[in-house]
């Protein structure tokens, strides 16, 4: 467990939906968890329950609040919606087929120096990864020395893991980070961010 004075954030990426892997979903609404979805957030739901939660904060996207579901009934917390939670804004590329957009000059930009692009229309990865940043040090003055878990997306999760590993954000394609994984952080009162564990699919969390 964290320290007294420690605040332990634990990064659930939501679960599987029928379009992953295949479309860039962003925040279009209306996709819910698939099958094997909610498969996964009952198993994050017991991973969650013995970690002595403080608070439950979720996206407002109807995957990422079905997978919190199950925790809420666990833990008898009920989730916070926090829209720094929301999926990187894709813009003008919400939607598209994943297969489509790999073929773009600009896909190869997003993969190797991102920190140099915004989707057109859309959100920056410098500005998603300054809403985690700002959101992690809000919660961290509201819960200090407690344990939260956030219900987001990959790419949030990934930009702020980046950001606690000290490397530059163009390395954050080097993230991996699954449906219904937990990456897990801990924040000393005065220091560097310490990253425990990413993403992580079994075993306790409460180390």
């Amino acid at each position: 467990m964290p320290s007294p004075k420690t605040f332990r954030v634990l990064l659930v990426r939501h679960g599987q939906t029928p379009t992953t892997g295949q479309i860039l979903p962003g925040r279009a609404p209306g996709l819910h968890l698939s099958e094997r979805g909610r498969e996964q957030a009952e198993a994050v739901a017991r991973r969650l329950t013995d970690v002595g939660l403080s608070a439950i904060y979720s996206s407002p996207l109807e995957r990422a609040r079905e997978t919190a579901e199950p925790s809420e009934r666990s833990t008898g917390l009920t989730a916070v919606i926090e829209p720094a939670l929301l999926e990187c804004d894709f813009g003008e590329w919400t939607g598209r087929q994943l297969t489509a957009l790999a073929k773009l000059r600009d896909w190869r930009t997003v993969q190797q120096a991102p920190s140099t692009f915004r989707f057109p229309g859309g959100e920056s990865f410098v500005e998603l990864q300054t809403r985690m940043i700002t959101l992690m040090e809000r919660l961290r003055a509201t819960h200090r020395g407690q344990t939260v878990a956030c219900f987001s997306h990959a790419d949030p999760i990934k930009a702020l893991l980046t950001h606690a590993v000290g490397t530059h954000l163009d390395h954050f394609q080097r993230m991996d980070v699954g449906t219904g994984s937990v990456s897990v952080i801990d924040w000393p009162a005065h220091g560097a961010p310490v990253v425990r564990s990413v993403n992580s699919t079994d075993g306790p969390l409460g180390q």
